[in-house]
């Protein structure tokens, strides 16, 4: 009997949700990813497309969930340092406590 893989499919189909988010959600927003706009560099949704794309199923979602307690962390930053200027991440979890 074969064994069939489930992380192929898992990864292929949380890679797809995130281009669609990008694509028909995100630019409707008007603003953008906290932990981009405090650091530079990836948004969380690019971020966790390369991080699906570069580690096992498992390690990808642990990156994630400390990329999102980083972004969470960068929104309270912003908005103490009164800098936000509109800009904030709602993407769930992503700048939620968690």
């Amino acid at each position: 009997m074969d064994i069939i893989s489930f992380e192929p499919l898992a990864k292929t189909t949380a890679i797809d949700s995130i281009t669609a988010y990008q694509k028909y959600i995100s630019p409707s927003k008007g603003f953008s990813c906290s932990h981009r706009l405090l650091h530079g560099g990836d948004s969380c949704s690019n971020y966790v497309k390369r991080m699906l794309s570069e580690q096992k199923l498992h390690e990808a979602v642990q990156s994630s969930l400390k990329r999102f307690q980083e972004c969470a962390a960068a929104s309270k930053t912003l908005t103490s340092i009164k800098t936000r200027a509109d800009f904030r991440c709602i993407v769930i979890p992503c700048c939620l406590p968690l």
